[in-house]
This record gives C-alpha cells, structure tokens and sequence, in this order.
C-alpha cells in the first residue's frame, strides 16, 4: 500500500459531548539497542569473542503526531496493517509507554485486555479468576459473586475450570482473559486482540457485554485483525498507517476505504 501523506488534524472537542480519552499530538518512539549489522548468532558470538561494542541504538518513531477525542459511550475500533502502531496506541492510552512529545489525558482509569494478559498458566482456571479479580480491584465478595458468572461467560462450566491453564486451547484462554476483565466495569476498556480467537457465538455474547460496559461506564477500545469483529462491535473506526492517521469515522466508510486500500 502506498504511503499516503495525511495532513495531521488538530484536536477539536464537541462541546456537547463528554470526552473521555484525549490523544493530543502524540509522538512515541522507542530505542532499539543492538540493531545494525548482521543479526545472528554467529555475528554475535563473534563480536562477543572479539570483544567488540554492540551495534548502535536505533530509533523507531512508532506513533507520528496522533490526535483524536473519544468521548463516553464509543466503542472505536482500530485498524491498520501490521506494524502501524494499533497496539502502540493502546499501551500509551493505558500509560505504559510514556510519550516523546504530546500527550494522552483520560478521565479514569484505563484497562488493557491483551493476548498476552497476565494469567498463570501453572493455575487452574479457578485460583485466575480469584486472582484476575482481585488484581482488577473487586472485594472477595464481589469476586465470590460474579464467579459464576465468569465461568458461563467463558464457557467453561465443565472439568476445565479445575485444570491448570496450560491445559487450555488458545480459544479457551482467550473467553476466560475477557471474561474476566468484562466482570468489572472499567472507565475505559482497551482490547488488543483478545477476541481473535473466539468463535461467532462468543463475539455475540462479547458484543452484547462490550454494549453493557460503554453504558454502565467509559469508552471501548478495540484492535482486531478481523473486521467483520470491528464493524460489529464499534460505532467508530480510526485508521493509523504507520502510526499517523489515515481515517477516522464511520466503521462501513473506514473498513471500506482500508480494504479498497490494501488489495491495490
């Protein structure tokens, strides 16, 4: 795909509605340590037998000048091809990556449900949810009442909530990692493909709670490969390419113009 200049837009607030998350003029970089040269094994030993100093540091400015509001309610997906900053975006958003210049202001706290969410996989499917609820903040009351819940919700009512988590498929892991974080209502929600493995019946059932959270609380966020899950679960579509913005606005206009996009 070609790479399109985008003129960056400034951050223009509706006065009538209640912003929740602000992304101002973001820039995010990372440092890479070792990069240059030859990226082997050998050329490593080698370099470590002859006692040379590692390869230079390499900047990688990930995230360009993004600016948007998200107000309280949207459900906004992200979309753009691999390596154009989706998950970047969302770890700035949850204050894991600080910005090299601009900004991310939130009102409340942010949740970030990845693929890679910290559960034990030497745990049973039991002691994660006790402790997933707990590390999210809910009472041993709460917990003790929503577990049931949690387990419906993940589908797994039989023997495998006994089982240690290493025992699941990447499907189950992925139901008990939302079902989880969907038992607490969040201020803002952010979701980096933790649905990608999910059968149609459960992004039916995550679709309906992603619409009870936007009510009872803030805003969703929501990056996934497939956009048939985007276009069903949001009410708002923002493309980044390689971390600028391409697109922000209605989920059929943005999916349409992103796939007319990619198969040129």
């Amino acid at each position: 795909m070609a790479d399109t200049k985008v003129r960056q837009q400034k951050v223009e607030v509706d006065p009538h509605r209640e912003p929740i998350v602000v992304v101002d003029d973001l820039h995010i970089v990372y440092r890479v340590y070792g990069a240059g040269g030859k990226g082997n094994a050998a050329s490593a030993f080698s370099r470590v037998i002859r006692r040379q100093r590692r390869p230079s540091m390499t900047e990688v400015h990930a995230i360009k000048g993004l600016s948007f509001v998200a107000y309280r309610g949207e459900a906004v997906g992200i979309i753009g091809t691999n390596g154009s900053g989706k998950s970047t975006l969302l770890k700035a958003i949850a204050g894991l990556l600080p910005p090299h210049r601009g900004g991310v202001y939130t009102d409340g706290q942010p949740s970030l449900l990845g693929v890679n969410a910290a559960l034990m996989k030497d745990l049973t499917g039991e002691r994660n949810i006790v402790l997933g609820c707990l590390a999210m903040g809910m009472s041993p009351a709460e917990t003790r009442s929503r577990y049931g819940q949690i387990v419906d919700f993940a589908g797994l009512q039989d023997d495998f909530i006994q089982y240690p988590m290493r025992t699941y498929s990447s499907g189950m892991g992925a139901r008990l990692r939302f079902a989880i974080a969907a038992a607490k209502t969040h201020d803002v929600l952010l979701i980096d493909e933790a649905l990608a493995t999910g059968d149609a019946r459960f992004r039916r059932k995550s679709k309906a709670r992603i619409d009870e959270l936007r009510t009872d609380a803030g805003a969703v966020f929501l990056v996934a490969h497939q956009l048939d899950t985007v276009k069903e679960m949001c009410d708002r579509v923002i493309w980044i390419e390689k971390g600028r913005m391409h697109m922000d606005g209605d989920p059929d206009e943005v999916i349409a113009a992103y796939n007319e996009a990619i198969d040129k």
